[in-house]
């Protein structure tokens, strides 16, 4: 029921987002400004899903490895995608420091899994089990395409309005006070939609996770240690990349909720220990 909850709230979430842009085009240029909207967003889309996992990987400076590099890491991938009923995706392991890991590819056929050194050094098997088994129910539900999707639709949307802005803002029926609003609001309220879906999608592959590795208690602990490390040890990826993460790679003091690309620890741990029991 949870999963059926989250996948609904992220159809009518992107469904917002869609609109917003649709919205935003219209509002700026009239029934014209459509279709060149909807080219751009094309555009960056395909660009996004066909080369959003090499940028990712190069950000952290991942590389791919065999079995014999990582013998534990390579069978728990194994045993875990044969689970899910998934092809075996590349493996990648980062040198960052900073314990995180994150799951990218545009399919589930054109996928990789990638964990950092540091938490493979702090990590236990089971617990290491519990983050790959999140990580793959991202791949075998598609939530990277999801949040790829959401990101270039949010970005188009910040793009058009600052276009609109500097370039076009001479419409006669619109006022300049509203053309300053709606270039202020436009890109906050589509980041605040992207942000939620990928809250969401974070909710549903910690049920999948935690199901597919057979132990909430051993994700929940990964999850502990992994959000207390990233408070202390940076990892510098751009924004745009953060949600990727099983946990958010950022340090200093907490967001607001609205603004966070995670759900907040607490309340993920507390959902999979109310699992487990």
């Amino acid at each position: 029921m949870t999963r059926l909850w989250n996948d609904f709230k992220t159809t009518m979430l992107m469904s917002a987002l869609m609109g917003l842009c649709l919205g935003v085009g219209y509002l700026l240029g009239g029934r014209s400004a459509l279709l060149p909207a909807l080219l751009i967003g094309g555009v960056m889309n395909i660009l996004a899903y066909f080369f959003s996992d090499r940028i990712a990987l190069a950000t952290v400076g991942a590389r791919a490895i065999g079995p014999d590099d990582d013998p534990v890491l390579w069978r728990t991938v194994e045993e875990l995608s044969s689970r899910a009923g998934l092809p075996m995706p590349k493996v990648c392991v980062s040198p960052a420091p900073a314990p995180n890991a994150f799951a990218t590819g545009r399919n589930p056929r054109h996928s990789a899994v990638c964990v950092t050194a540091g938490l493979r050094r702090m990590l236990s098997d089971d617990e290491l089990a519990g983050v790959i088994g999140h990580e793959l129910s991202h791949v075998k539900h598609r939530d990277i395409l999801i949040s790829t999707i959401a990101a270039v639709v949010a970005g188009a949307i910040s793009y058009l309005t600052y276009i609109s802005f500097r370039f076009g803002g001479r419409d006669e029926n619109r006022h300049p006070a509203v053309a300053l609003l709606m270039l202020l609001l436009a890109p906050l309220a589509a980041g605040l939609i992207q942000m939620a879906i990928s809250r969401s999608r974070e909710y549903s592959a910690d049920e999948a996770g935690a199901r597919l590795c057979g132990s909430p208690r051993s994700l929940a602990g990964a999850l502990e240690k992994l959000a207390s490390a990233s408070r202390r040890i940076p990892l510098p990826v751009p924004d745009a990349q953060a949600n990727m993460f099983i946990v958010a790679p950022l340090t200093g003091a907490e967001m607001a909720s609205w603004f966070m690309t995670h759900p907040p620890t607490e309340k993920r741990i507390a959902k999979l220990l109310a699992m487990e029991a």
